[in-house]
Formats: C-alpha cells, sequence, structure tokens
C-alpha cells in the first residue's frame, strides 16, 4: 500500500507552487516599500511633472522610426505604409491602456519587468528584464546608428564635407565602425549622470524641436503632393502591410519608457497614465500625417531603402540642399533625445533588477550627490556602444522589435492577472472595455510577431535561452526574496506616502 502525503519525509513532500524559485511573487507593497532608494539608503527625487513626462514620452518615441525606419517600413508596404502604421498603433493603444493601469497601481522604475514579478514570478519576470534589454539597450543602439546617417547629411548641407561611409555608417551599408553612434551615447550618459532635473529639461526642448521639425517637413512635402504616388496601393497585398507593420512597430518603441520614470514624476499615480494616452495619440496623427506627405512627394519606389529618406524628399521638392539641411537638423536632434530618452529607461530597469538581488548590486548604486545611478549609466553607455558600432542596423530592429511584442503581450496577462489577484489595490486609471482591450493588445502582438519572419524567431529564441540560463546560475540564487521578508501593507504606503496619497473618480 502506498504511504499516505502526511507520511513521506519532508524532503519528499513536493514544495507549494509559490514556494518555487521560479514562482516567486513580489507584492505590489513591497515594490513599494523598496522604491526611490538603492540598498545604501541613498534616494531618488521627484521633480518631475506632466508636461516633462509627456516630452520625456515623445522624446522616447519619436526619433530613428520615422527618420530612418520610414524607408525601411515602405519597402515592405509601399503607400499602404499607412496602414501598416495605424496596426502598429493599435497594437500599442490596446498595450497602453495596459501600461497606464499598471503605472498608476505600481509606480516604480521597474516597468513591465515589477509588473511581470507582482503577478507571474520571478522567472518571468527576469525574462522580462532580458527583453528588456533588447527594447531598451538594443533598440539604443540601433537608435544611434541612424543618427551617424542623419549627422553626414547635415555636414554636407553646411559644410560640403561628410564623414567617410566607412566611419559614419553601419556595416552592410558601406561602414566598418559608426563612431558618431558611439558618440551620441557617450553624450548622453554624460547628461544623464548629471541629474534627472537638468536631462528632463534637455528632453522637452528637444521634443518640441523634433515635432515642429516634422509638421515643417509635411507642410514641405504636401505642397508637392501626387495622387498618383498612392496607386499601386498595396503592391504586396496583406502580406506586405503585415510585415510593414512589424517593421513600422519599431517607431512606437518608448512609449512605455514613462513608466520606468514612476520613482521620479510627481503624483504618479495621475501623471503617468495621463502621459501614456497623451504621447500615444500625438505619435500616430503625427507618424501618419508624415507617411501620407511622404509617399504623396515622392513615389514608395523612390523613398524605399533610402537612408535619410525626409531630407531626400525635402532636397527633392524644394530643387535645394537647405531644405533637407533643416530636416537633417531635426533628425540629429530628435534621434540624440531617443537615446537619451531609451538609455535613462534602461538604467531604471536595471536598477530595479539589482534592488531585487537578480544581477549584480552595482547596477542599484545611486550617486548621493547627483542620486542618479552614475555606475549603471556608464555601464550601459560602454556596453551597448558596442554593437551601435559594428552591428548592422536591421539585424538589431528585428530583434528589438519582437522582443518588445513579447513584453507587450506579459503586461497584457499581467494586468489581467493583477485585477483578479488583487481587486483592492488602489487604480487611478482603469483599461477601458476590460478584459477584451488587455486580449486585444495580446491578439495584436502575436500577430506581429507573426510578422518578424522566421529567422527572427529562431534569435529571439535563442536569446531567451540564454537568459534562463542566467537566471538559473545567478538570478535565482541572488534573489533577495530568498530570505528578506517581505514588508507589511503598512511599511509599502508609508514608504511611497506620495504614490499612494488620495486622488479623485478614476479616468475612466
Amino acid at each position: 500500500m502506498r504511504p499516505s502525503a502526511a507520511r513521506r519525509p519532508p524532503q519528499a513532500r513536493r514544495a507549494p507552487l509559490a514556494a518555487r524559485p521560479g514562482l516567486r511573487i513580489k507584492s505590489p507593497d513591497a515594490l513599494l516599500a523598496e522604491s526611490g532608494t538603492d540598498l545604501d539608503g541613498n534616494g531618488l527625487t521627484r521633480s518631475m511633472g506632466l508636461f516633462q513626462v509627456v516630452c520625456f514620452g515623445i522624446g522616447a518615441i519619436v526619433g530613428t522610426g520615422i527618420f530612418v525606419g520610414l524607408s525601411d517600413t515602405v519597402a515592405h508596404a509601399g503607400p499602404a505604409v499607412l496602414i501598416s502604421f495605424v496596426l502598429a498603433a493599435l497594437t500599442c493603444i490596446f498595450t497602453a491602456f495596459s501600461f497606464a493601469e499598471l503605472g498608476g497601481a505600481i509606480p516604480v522604475s521597474g516597468s513591465s519587468y515589477s509588473y511581470a514579478y507582482a503577478t507571474l514570478g520571478e522567472r518571468t519576470a527576469f525574462l522580462v528584464g532580458w527583453c528588456l534589454l533588447l527594447e531598451y539597450g538594443v533598440s539604443v543602439s540601433a537608435v544611434a546608428v541612424g543618427w551617424g546617417q542623419y549627422l553626414n547629411e547635415l555636414l554636407g548641407s553646411l559644410t560640403g564635407w561628410q564623414l567617410p561611409a566607412a566611419l559614419a555608417s553601419p556595416p552592410g551599408d558601406g561602414g566598418i565602425v559608426n563612431v558618431p553612434a558611439v558618440v551620441v551615447l557617450l553624450l548622453a550618459a554624460t547628461l544623464l549622470v548629471r541629474g534627472i532635473r537638468e536631462s528632463a529639461r534637455a528632453t522637452a526642448a528637444m521634443a518640441v524641436l523634433k515635432i515642429a521639425v516634422l509638421l515643417l517637413f509635411c507642410a514641405i512635402a504636401l505642397s508637392a503632393f501626387r495622387d498618383g504616388n498612392l496607386t499601386p496601393f498595396a503592391p504586396e497585398g496583406v502580406a506586405g502591410i503585415t510585415s510593414g507593420a512589424s517593421v513600422a512597430f519599431f517607431s512606437y518603441i518608448g512609449f512605455d519608457a514613462i513608466t520606468t520614470a514612476g520613482e521620479e514624476v510627481k503624483n504618479p499615480r495621475r501623471n503617468i497614465p495621463l502621459a501614456i494616452m497623451i504621447c500615444i495619440g500625438v505619435v500616430t496623427v503625427l507618424y501618419c500625417l508624415v507617411a501620407l506627405s511622404a509617399i504623396g512627394a515622392l513615389s514608395a519606389g523612390d523613398v524605399a531603402d533610402k537612408p535619410a529618406a525626409l531630407s531626400l524628399i525635402v532636397n527633392h521638392v524644394t530643387h535645394s540642399a537647405v531644405g533637407g539641411g533643416v530636416i537633417a537638423f531635426g533628425a540629429v536632434v530628435a534621434i540624440a533625445s531617443v537615446v537619451l530618452a531609451v538609455m535613462y529607461g534602461q538604467t531604471r530597469i536595471l536598477m530595479s533588477m539589482s534592488r531585487d538581488g537578480l544581477i549584480p548590486r552595482v547596477f542599484a548604486r545611486i550617486s548621493p550627490r547627483t542620486a542618479t545611478p552614475v555606475a549603471n549609466t556608464w555601464i550601459v553607455a560602454v556596453v551597448f556602444a558596442v554593437p551601435a558600432a559594428v552591428v548592422p542596423l536591421d539585424v538589431v530592429m528585428n530583434l528589438t522589435t519582437i522582443g518588445t511584442l513579447a513584453i507587450m503581450a506579459v503586461v497584457n496577462i499581467s494586468v489581467m492577472v493583477l485585477r483578479r489577484t488583487r481587486p483592492g489595490l488602489a487604480r487611478r486609471f482603469r483599461v477601458p472595455l476590460f478584459p477584451v482591450s488587455p486580449l486585444l493588445g495580446i491578439a495584436f502582438s502575436l500577430y506581429l510577431i507573426y510578422g518578424t519572419g522566421r529567422a527572427t524567431w529562431l534569435e529571439f529564441a535563442g536569446f531567451l535561452v540564454v537568459g534562463a540560463v542566467v537566471y538559473a546560475l545567478y538570478g535565482r540564487r541572488h534573489s533577495r526574496l530568498r530570505t528578506a521578508p517581505e514588508p507589511t501593507p503598512d511599511e509599502g504606503a508609508q514608504s511611497s506616502e506620495e504614490a499612494h496619497r488620495s486622488e479623485p473618480a478614476p479616468l475612466s
């Protein structure tokens, strides 16, 4: 006769699910209790208001994706690039609802990593953080690569001289080492370590400038609009639109970086959801207007796969290099602001993971003088300068896109899980049409993942396997949840008084 479960020796009994290392949950109260400081007590400061957060979001989104990536999207979809941008926007909108709810309920720097930790367990959270290396760290390399192309365009307009292609272009486009990409990363790190107030002001100024430049482009391009350039509208059919949407999605990457500022935003429960919604609306309208203007002024065949396409179009319309020089200047500023904002997001993600013990402690250290993670910032700048210098842009973009889409699917799952496990958690914003919206967000994310292609799927699968090994060898063994008791809800509320203070009626 089989012995009963009660008579089995302790070592033979199976551990409950919650006790298994990979399934450990870190409650929202614990996340909030530990927010704002490093393990030595040095803290971040809440200095960003709503306007600065919106500018930070626009700064993180608008850059290489539209100034450089537009021509790649047109190569896939033709004039139907408009539909590709709308499809990518729909994916972002549904997921943005989930980010807005979670960002207001758990306003911490960990963003989607912390949301997964609070809902799906430690192993999933680590893999989300691992994928965030693609969304933030690797994407900042891709953005920096595009900066060199427009810098050369600007130098040519102003002086007639350009950097040699071997030093200013990515490998595969005639380059050997992309020196400007390395320079912009190091400049961004220099500004970030000075303090969040200075970084926020610089990002706000650059965001206003690049919106003005894109509106100027639209005004110039629309003056030469030709209906005939819109036919045939979808030369590659639905397949072209889908693959174009997967490429266009890269242009929207960055809106979730707003949630990484959760510990440095004033009144985060109100301002983070509002900023996400405002950014997605502004950027979608702007992108569709730019795409329509570009294709109307110059045929899809002439735009496809052209570096610095917007400058090319303005030069064609004005028959002068001056207008293109203005657009190139706007692109140089725009792409630099993306590098700044996305690098900021990456450092805050790593800071949160380090605070939890899943990566080395050096990433969590905050300078008492500047209230910024100085060592973390310089490590990120130096490490990701390498792919920026020597990796082809298309390889970086494809991996970044699929990694971000996977994160978005997880965030939509997380918002549904947290509604079930913590229904009483304070939420300033609630996802409308729940649970339809997060389910649609998951569906759109999987649809665009399908459009990235088999080669990208295999590369991403290999990337996840490496992440799982890193977690097993380091993260699981050093996790603070192994020994540190979780703070009580009262301690969590007390340490995050501003994030928990009472609010008026929900936004939706």
